[in-house]
């Protein structure tokens, strides 16, 4: 479960997804006019984003399934909440991500500017400009985001689904070290939610027992 929740972490950092102390990867991406535009309009559509609620289901590289509802408040705040049976919560609070698991009553912490959703929980996100991204696709209805997540991978492994004309990020996919992949979709996303501030309160060794927001 740990790595499926870690998987999430990662996932969630795209599109800007190089964190600080890692090297940019070589720039190799030649963008024609017209998908320069669309990812400015890609970034001004993310930066605009203070507030977002939904459900996701998570599906594993072995076709197993987990789900539960996402908050997210910019700057630097989001919580994960997957529903029983997986013991997993994931909670940033600006400035830390902790990694709860109460089957096995522990957390793991991660200083939030060492990981790379410091970058995606910002305010100044430049999909453009970020020297991961490796190709943009378009298919009916949708923009497919390629990225890469260290400078020594040749290939993607991290691709973003958008809808379009109107920005609403689908669903993405993570293609670990081992070729596994896990995807991760969004649903019933609200937009500019009130979120309650004790979401994003670091879990204690009972972090189901905060109080949440339906």
């Amino acid at each position: 479960m740990r790595r499926l929740a870690l998987a999430l972490l990662v996932a969630i950092a795209a599109p800007i997804f190089m964190g600080p102390g890692q090297p940019p990867p070589s720039r190799n991406i030649q963008l024609s006019a017209a998908d320069a535009a669309e990812l400015d309009r890609l970034s001004a559509y993310l930066n605009g984003m203070a507030t977002l609620k939904g459900g996701f289901l998570q599906i594993g590289p072995n076709g197993e399934q987990s789900e539960g509802t996402f908050y997210i408040s910019k700057p630097g705040r989001m919580r994960f909440e997957y529903k029983p049976p997986t013991p997993t919560l994931l909670v940033a609070d600006g400035h830390t991500v902790a990694v709860a698991n109460t089957r096995l009553n522990t957390i793991d912490r991660y200083p939030l500017s060492e990981t790379p959703l410091g970058v995606i929980l910002s305010n100044d996100v430049d999909v453009r400009h970020d020297p991961a991204l490796v190709s943009v696709q378009h298919q009916p209805g949708e923009l497919v985001i390629n990225l890469r997540s260290a400078a020594t991978r040749t290939r993607a492994n991290i691709s973003l689904v958008f809808t379009e004309p109107e920005f609403e990020l689908r669903q993405w996919t993570v293609i670990d070290n081992q070729g596994l992949s896990t995807t991760v979709a969004l649903r019933d996303q609200q937009p500019g939610a009130t979120l309650a501030p004790s979401l994003f309160i670091l879990p204690d060794k009972n972090p189901f027992a905060r109080n949440r927001q339906d």
